[in-house]
């Protein structure tokens, strides 16, 4: 009989994915992210990890996704299509519903854990 297994962070293999923000998406610098994703279920639908950028900005469209963030370190702003402004630091959490359009703007350079539900 086999039993579900916690899933710890810390003990990770995983190794991390580096990358560039892609160009089209660009609005301020080209920032080197690292994105680790520790656990998936449902077919991709729930993903969740580590993941961490350089400073710059770039858009963001969750047309098809909801995201928990917690921040262990930096600092960013998140703003929507009508310029509001959002702005979280190390020890913050914060949920990015289905239907956020904007900017991610990183000021310091962050890592955040995450969990995402993609939806259709």
């Amino acid at each position: 009989m086999s039993s579900t297994k916690i899933i710890d962070f810390k003990k990770s293999t995983v190794s991390p994915a580096v990358s560039v923000v892609d160009a089209e998406r660009r609005i301020s610098g080209a920032p080197e992210q690292s994105l680790q994703n520790i656990y998936a279920a449902e077919s991709q639908k729930l993903l969740s990890g580590t993941w961490s950028s350089e400073i710059g900005k770039w858009s963001v469209d969750y047309s098809h996704r909801h995201e928990f963030c917690y921040l262990v370190h930096g600092h960013i702003v998140l703003t929507d299509e009508d310029g509001e402004e959002s702005t979280f630091k190390a020890g913050d959490a914060f949920v990015i519903p289905v239907g956020f359009k904007g900017s991610w703007e990183v000021i310091e350079p962050v890592t955040k854990y995450y969990v995402i539900y993609n939806t259709p």
